[in-house]
């Protein structure tokens, strides 16, 4: 018989030793499966839960964040009467920043909704809980204006966001809710009429949630995109049903009805909007979708999207550069299948690329996932495009375990201490009925999280950062400004059946910063989709305008830089979505600076 020569042997020796592996590591995983415990919400695993808590290094930063809801002059309450136990009316609603008259200082939009859905015409009429416009009067304290400048929004409201649809200077405003979306255009005067229909974005009834402004064929002018949730029917609160190993009723479990399809509507330049989500491939039908954000993920000057997805898979379409997309969620490793909610975009460990936070339901953890465009990049600079590679880090970073017990909703990427690095909020609230009281949900803790650096990541610091962590609210949208022009981040927070809090930023500038307000001429006015880099004593900080989506909610576009205790900025380059590159230098720090980009009437 003829011997086998060596390179047969090995062949077979690598079949034998592949049949094994395939063998025994399922076998070994089964049995580690029968033998791990069971995660449920509010338990304590050893080996687990242990892990949860880090210990606090002694130089967080001393910022608190002060309840100034009332003094300010706000006194806002979310929803009208009892739940009737329907999903609609347990999602909303959000909030949005944004300064509609010019006058240099942010505005305040809040979304409302009127109460039970089974309300009729008269009695939705004639409900408290409408959105409200507040008006910043520039001295810490806010005016409700809503009567006086045409806004009357009285139904089930879930999202808000600022954009100058037609580059005229006004920002014009999108809201979207259970029933139909509205477009309120802004008249320059201090008023709104509603052209929805005329514009073509209203007309379509569906469960609406999330809305995103960005220009995704780099035309000049702003187009929208506005997620579908699910075709719900209402459903008797009896009816039983199981959502993540828990039982509730079926009229909240978002399983329990088909999803809805996403809408994006293409500006066409005249005032008008024609929606185009099949067309480009974005309208993912299978998607229950709550929030959305047009990134430029792959650096390739064109913004692709990612959208979050609730008991379905979240998806990243990558921007062809045609007014198409492909679907790439799956080779990104994004394409995970959790409850999605909320959405934070940023640089936070400092590579230069734009990574993604997500917030989700109860016992999944929230994910980090870390953009890889940078190391692959440099690990073969040939590459002229790199695929898009994500990686979870949630876990490693100090955001992963800690959240198993809570449901997150509105996020953002926010340094709240102006030390250069992006630090972490996340609002929380329960979707479970109190089971004393049916008809309140349960109230959570909202978290806060210091960013140390890329070694080390990120720590709750919210037992030191002032009295409102340590209440509870159902917490759901978000929106974060620095709206008494003091040089760093507030937020106002909405909670579902309860007050809307203003929260102010008490310490954040005792350390230096600069703030960037664009203006687009070739570029869409806002300049949504523009890249600014900020390089300051030998450390750059990388932002996408608008890229910020959190829950429902829009913050404000001007862009805050901390410093530290630098006094100066060496570079601010900015690449307008046109194309231009524009830079300054030698920029003095505590000061806010507004760039019209070149090559247009300004």
């Amino acid at each position: 018989m003829t011997r086998p020569t060596r390179r047969k042997r090995l062949v077979r020796l690598t079949l034998i030793a592949g049949l094994a592996f395939a063998v025994v590591v399922p076998v070994a995983f089964w049995l580690s499966l029968r033998h791990r415990p069971v995660y449920l919400p509010g338990g304590d695993i050893k080996g687990l839960t242990a892990e949860l808590s880090r210990t606090l290094p002694p130089d967080f930063p001393r910022v608190t964040f002060a309840d100034v809801t009332s003094p300010a002059g706000i006194a806002f309450r979310h929803f009208s009467g009892n739940r009737s136990i329907q999903l609609p009316e347990d999602m909303g609603s959000g909030a949005a920043w944004g300064d509609y008259d010019n006058d240099g200082w942010v505005d305040l939009l809040v979304v409302n909704e009127v109460g039970p859905i089974a309300l009729s015409d008269s009695a939705r009429r004639a409900s408290p809980a409408q959105t409200v416009l507040y008006h910043n009067n520039q001295d810490g304290t806010f005016t409700d204006v809503t009567g006086q400048v045409g806004i009357d929004h009285r139904g089930w409201g879930m999202a808000a966001a600022w954009g100058d649809y037609d580059n005229d200077g006004w920002l014009d405003l999108v809201i979207t809710g259970y029933g139909e979306n509205l477009l309120y255009h802004n008249t320059g005067h201090g008023s709104f009429l509603e052209v929805g229909r005329p514009a073509r974005i209203a007309g379509r009834l569906g469960f609406w949630a999330g809305a995103s402004w960005g220009d995704y064929d780099r035309d000049g002018y702003l187009d929208l995109y506005v997620t579908g949730y699910v075709r719900f029917v209402s459903r008797p609160p009896s009816e039983m049903s199981q959502h993540g190993g828990v039982e509730e009723p079926a009229s909240l479990n978002p399983s329990s009805f088909d999803p809805e399809r996403n809408l994006l509507f293409h500006n066409n330049r005249n005032g008008t909007f024609t929606e185009v989500a099949t067309k480009a491939g974005v309208a993912d039908s299978t998607g229950r979708s709550l929030s959305a954000t047009w990134t430029d993920f792959d650096e390739d000057g064109w913004p692709d999207l990612y959208v979050a997805n609730d008991v379905s898979s979240n998806v990243l379409y990558q921007n062809r550069g045609d007014g198409t997309f492909a679907d790439v969620s799956d080779a990104a490793h994004v394409a995970e299948y959790r409850g999605s909610m909320g959405l934070a975009v940023g640089d936070w460990d400092g590579d230069g690329d734009q990574d993604i936070f997500v917030s989700h339901w109860i016992a999944q953890e929230n994910a980090l996932f870390d953009n890889l465009l940078s190391q692959l990049k440099a690990a073969d600079p040939r590459l002229q495009r790199p695929p898009l590679r994500f990686m979870d880090e949630a876990d490693r970073f100090g955001l992963g375990q800690i959240s198993l017990d809570y449901i997150g909703w509105a996020t953002s990427f926010v340094d709240y201490d102006n030390d250069g690095r992006p630090d972490l909020f996340v609002v929380n609230g329960s979707t479970f009925q109190q089971r004393d009281h049916p008809a309140l949900l349960e109230p959570m803790r909202s978290l806060l999280f210091w960013n140390r650096g890329p070694k080390e990541g990120f720590f709750d610091v919210s037992a030191v950062s002032g009295a409102y962590f340590g209440n509870a609210y159902v917490g759901r949208g978000a929106a974060f400004a620095d709206y008494d022009n003091d040089g760093d981040a507030d937020v106002f927070i909405v909670n579902n059946g309860g007050p809307g809090i203003l929260l102010r930023n008490d310490g954040g500038n005792h350390n230096r910063w600069l703030q960037v307000e664009l203006r687009g001429t070739r570029s869409n006015r806002q300049g949504f989709g523009a890249r600014i880099r900020v390089v300051a004593g030998g450390t750059a900080q990388v932002r996408q305008v608008g890229a910020q989506s959190s829950y429902l909610s829009q913050n404000s576009l001007i862009e805050t830089f901390g410093l530290g205790a630098l006094a100066r900025v060496d570079t601010l380059e900015i690449i307008w979505p046109s194309g231009r590159r524009q830079v300054q230098t030698g920029l003095s720090a505590n000061r806010r600076v507004l760039v019209t980009e070149p090559g247009g009437p300004p």
